[in-house]
């Protein structure tokens, strides 16, 4: 009867300790992923996404910003020439003004998705130069803990083995949870970038002309907002390295977890606004 009751003993710690093992392996890993991801361009992140996003642009979106760009110059022009007190005062710069706005607009077209990855290399370039400053060691060692973790453990009775056993298992569902909320976030701001850039064509057919280049304008603001959310990512996950790196394992064994699992709801929390706050800044809606 004795030795039965030690062998549950020793499975409650053996769970235990695989608990804690496998939930800060799990925040590890989603937090390098994090890292990894957010330093890639779209075109890198994932080329036969990007390929066919580029593909679509070209075949459908192009033609239609081309019939919207013919639009908004013809529009222009009779603006530019109306403007002149109904052609009375019609001086010939007024042309010269129209094909030099026509040249830029024609330019821009033919250099819609050059412009776009000017835009995400330059964040992306800001987002890996961050990673030198950034301390993204959020690497939790229970290697050297596990030791005196495991004397905690067995000083311990059956009846608190038996509650942080089940409390260790129900936050590994958190942290899965929160995983699965990180990812989401991550990889949902690679979709959106894909989707904003496939309709590139149309915003930037719009900028020549004063009443409808807020179209355009504001969707480049959408792009540097979209960027650099990837640095607010990078700011985020350099916070919580540093709050993780604060939690001892030597004490309250029941604090420090909980502990870690606050820090991580911070953390997805966080990546949660930095969406709306890179928009704030560049004052995209």
């Amino acid at each position: 009867m004795f030795g039965l009751f030690d062998w549950f003993r020793e499975i409650l710690i053996e769970g235990i300790i695989s608990n804690f093992s496998g939930l800060f392996n799990e925040v590890n890993q989603k937090v390098a992923e994090i890292a990894e991801n957010v330093g890639q361009t779209p075109s890198g992140w994932n080329a036969g996404i990007f390929n066919m996003i580029r593909n679509l642009s070209e075949t459908v979106v192009v033609p239609i910003a081309g019939i919207i760009l013919t639009f908004v110059l013809v529009y222009e022009l009779i603006q530019m020439i109306t403007e002149k007190n109904n052609m009375h005062d019609l001086d010939s710069i007024v042309f010269f003004k129209w094909f030099f706005k026509t040249f830029i607009a024609i330019y821009i077209m033919t250099n819609i998705f050059n412009i776009v990855m000017a835009v995400f290399d330059l964040s992306q370039h800001v987002v890996q130069q961050s990673a030198a400053v950034i301390n993204r060691n959020t690497a939790i060692d229970m290697g050297s803990a596990m030791a005196d973790f495991r004397v905690q453990l067995e000083a311990m009775s059956t009846g608190e083995l038996l509650g942080l056993y089940f409390e260790s298992a129900f936050v590994n569902l958190t942290i899965w949870v929160l995983s699965l909320c990180i990812f989401i976030i991550v990889f949902g701001r690679m979709i959106e970038i894909y989707l904003v850039t496939s309709m590139a064509p149309i915003p930037f057919a719009t900028m020549v002309n004063r009443d409808w280049g807020s179209i355009g304008n504001n969707y480049l603001k959408s792009l540097f907002a979209l960027g650099f959310q990837g640095f607010l990512i990078m700011v985020c996950v350099g916070i919580y390295a540093v709050l993780v790196q604060t939690i001892s394992f030597a004490g309250n064994v029941h604090a420090a977890i909980w502990t870690c699992v606050g820090y991580t709801v911070l953390l997805c929390f966080s990546l949660f606004k930095t969406g709306s706050l890179a928009k704030s800044i560049f004052n995209a809606s």
